[in-house]
């Protein structure tokens, strides 16, 4: 069973405004046993958003909406949708009673505009829209369905989990005929050719219903071992097992999860804690560690000491050992990763120090050069990477590269 969405609304298309909701409506669509076959953007107007749809039930069985249903004229979503399915706006009470609910707290918000939202198109299934005033409308043409969400990410994503993907499973034929079965693993310290070489025989052995993706980002390259429909769980299990054994000397994780995931995993599992001292990465490090829930049972604190002032005066660098050595080098990232430990009481920590450009290399020390260093409770090491030549990609690089070395010492 295949799936496409459709998003809506000309601020994806100016860059005003991320997809993400696409991404996370893929992820649940393969719990389900649904492909995503096509995402498809297009702008608040009703010639293209008719032939998007038009193009989409030609493709696949279920159509996914998002955007262009607020009460503004410009959400034109609801209308076209009305003038494609030929049906009219009806009032519909239950929505109403919700948004009056909904805003009984504030009740400036119930003006003529928001009148407009319990309007609703006749032939439609109308769902609850639990946490916002757009209604969720479902559509019958033929065998196939079309469902219409706020294009509002955690209305969206509330609107999927509680009520479109439930009212799919119980409309189209079951997902357990048909299931769809990832396997993910992440590896490091190879270039994708070499890798490549490595799996050729393993790829050229695999039967034509399994396909293996390779997904290269920032250092890591994410293995994802798929199944469409064609194969169990054991037997994708054990083709899993077999990739696994050819690249266990590279392999990070086994597992489709961030780093930063499975390092404080790791440190959760052994009671342990973590600090760090950043200069060049200026805190996205710590932003990682501590972006998940749970994050608080691990990750202390951080320095972000970006001048050199920082370094010396709460870290303790010798103002001398910056002048003889420079900040971006070994001793210098050691100083800072053994001083925020202790000066935070973790047990582990981790310091980065780098050229991150476009100004600043050397022929010595060229941009894209970071010193970084882990101290642990058995001791400090360090190491020099060279991570390109574009500002962003050296820091995200040099994240990835911390949490690696991470895993590698708690592993």
């Amino acid at each position: 069973m295949r799936a496409e969405i459709i998003t809506i609304g000309d601020e994806l298309l100016i860059g005003q405004v991320v997809d993400t909701n696409s991404a996370w409506m893929a992820e649940k669509l393969n719990e389900y046993g649904i492909e995503l076959y096509q995402v498809t953007s297009v702008h608040d107007e009703k010639e293209h958003i008719i032939a998007a749809l038009d193009e989409a039930f030609r493709r696949v069985d279920i159509v996914l909406t998002t955007g262009g249903l607020g009460p503004t004229k410009d959400d034109i979503t609801k209308h076209v949708l009305c003038e494609y399915f030929d049906t009219c706006l009806v009032e519909d009470l239950s929505v109403r009673a919700h948004i009056y609910d909904l805003y009984q707290e504030r009740p400036d918000v119930l003006n003529r505009l928001t009148a407009t939202q319990w309007m609703v198109p006749q032939k439609a299934e109308i769902l609850e829209n639990r946490v916002g005033s757009a209604p969720l409308m479902v559509f019958h043409k033929g065998d196939k369905l079309l469902a219409s969400m706020p294009g509002v990410p955690y209305e969206m994503e509330i609107a999927m989990k509680e009520q479109i993907l439930p009212y799919i499973e119980t409309k189209v034929e079951s997902r357990k005929s048909k299931a769809i079965i990832h396997r993910t693993l992440q590896v490091t310290g190879i270039p994708e050719s070499s890798l490549a070489i490595i799996l050729e025989d393993y790829e050229n052995e695999m039967p034509q219903y399994l396909h293996l993706a390779y997904l290269p980002k920032d250092g890591i390259i994410r293995l994802r071992l798929s199944s469409y429909g064609g194969a169990t769980e054991a037997e994708t299990d054990e083709w899993f097992g077999r990739l696994k054994g050819l690249v266990k000397e590279y392999l990070i994780a086994d597992t489709d999860e961030p780093l930063e995931v499975i390092a404080g995993r790791l440190l959760k599992a052994k009671g342990a804690t973590i600090s760090t001292a950043e200069s060049c990465t200026g805190g996205k490090l710590a932003s990682l560690l501590n972006r998940h829930p749970g994050s608080s049972a691990f990750y202390f604190g951080s320095v972000i000491s970006y001048d050199n002032s920082v370094k010396e005066h709460l870290l303790g660098v010798p103002e001398e050992l910056i002048k003889e050595r420079g900040v971006v080098s070994e001793e210098v990232v050691r100083v800072m990763a053994e001083a925020v430990r202790k000066l935070t009481g973790t047990d582990y920590s981790i310091a980065t120090s780098g050229i991150a450009g476009p100004d600043g290399g050397s022929p010595e020390k060229p941009v894209g050069t970071v010193w970084m260093a882990w101290a642990t409770p058995k001791g400090t090491s360090a190491e020099c990477f060279h991570l390109g030549k574009l500002r962003n990609q050296i820091t995200d690089r040099a994240c990835m590269k911390a949490l690696i070395g991470l895993i590698r010492i708690l592993q």
